[in-house]
């Protein structure tokens, strides 16, 4: 049935792409217009971080480019000394607080997307040798996790960073910084990826295609990987899409509490911090639009992860 529906009139098979443009999961996002609200905010703030540079007006991070003169210039006003006319406005130190969001936007999903990627891998790699070998060993990973579970998350990268950092040469703790975040977010979040492969590897292993491996000479390691990991994927692929918007606020709020970037590179964290600290004193826009940034960046991915949940949820089909 599905090789006659994409077939077309002349009976050649139609290329790949257009195979995959009409597949179930290309027609579920194409009419989900959530999905693609979502998917289109979260591309316009990912493009808009990476081209940072073509696009931001000034490098906030090169005091060479600031000028105090244009401190707390309101959005869409020209500075009354200087006379630039910055879109969003500027902060207390005379930055664009456009090219702010933009350049913060940069660390704050790298930071994200490598931790995601760090809880991932881990997570993975103990939940197929807890489900898979079981014994002591699924003992040993399981009781870590309950034990990591009953803390909140935060918290426990507020641990790990601060441990890190107490170990870090004083004066490689600005340069590692970003590496030590990631760190501590990444530790903090592997258990759900973990949990989740152990239930699947649970019930993969019985099956008879891991049965036939295990009786051709198959090793164990080369089951887990190439046998049993690509049919336990696709909630995991859904747990790292909603693990990255919590990734991505676990940083902000690290570095709102002033332990997470360093302010020499502000993440949208830092940038709230700074705002916040201007706003009973009449400079909203310095809180305003890195809230409202952040506030976008995570519910977008949100929704494209319960998009993508509902999707490849083969009982929903």
């Amino acid at each position: 049935m599905a090789e006659t529906r994409v077939e077309t009139r002349a009976g050649a098979r139609p290329s790949r792409l257009r195979r995959a443009w009409q597949s179930d999961f290309t027609w579920s996002f194409r009419h989900s217009p959530v999905a693609v609200a979502a998917f289109g905010v979260v591309m316009i703030l990912i493009l808009g971080a990476v081209f940072a540079p073509l696009i931001a007006p000034h490098n906030p991070f090169n005091p060479a480019t600031l000028n105090l003169m244009n401190g707390f210039t309101p959005p869409g006003q020209a500075n009354e000394f200087t006379g630039e006319l910055f879109l969003l406005g500027t902060d207390d130190q005379g930055r664009d607080v456009f090219s702010t969001i933009l350049y913060g936007m940069r660390i704050s999903l790298f930071v994200g997307v490598s931790a995601v990627l760090l809880a991932m891998l881990l997570g993975v790699m103990l939940g197929l040798m807890a489900g898979y070998v079981g014994g002591w060993t699924e003992s040993i990973i399981m009781r870590v996790a309950d034990v990591q579970l009953t803390f909140p998350a935060i918290l426990v990268a507020m641990l790990i960073f601060g441990i890190a950092k107490g170990i870090t040469p004083p004066e490689y703790r600005n340069e590692m910084a970003i590496w030590v975040l990631i760190l501590a977010i990444g530790l903090s979040d592997w258990v759900q990826f973990a949990r989740v492969v152990r239930g699947a590897t649970l019930v993969e292993k019985n099956k008879e295609y891991v049965q036939a491996a295990k009786l051709i000479g198959r090793s164990p390691f080369a089951i887990m990987l190439r046998h049993i990991l690509p049919n336990v994927l696709n909630p995991v692929l859904v747990i790292a899409t909603i693990s990255l918007a919590l990734a991505i606020i676990a940083e902000a709020t690290l570095s709102f509490l002033g332990v997470g970037a360093p302010p020499t590179k502000p993440s949208l964290g830092t940038l709230i911090r700074i705002g916040q600290e201007f706003m009973f004193s009449g400079e909203w826009w310095i809180l305003l639009f890195p809230a409202t940034t952040l506030l976008a960046l995570a519910l977008s991915i949100n929704l494209m992860g319960d998009w993508l949940r509902d999707a490849l949820n083969p009982r929903l089909r």
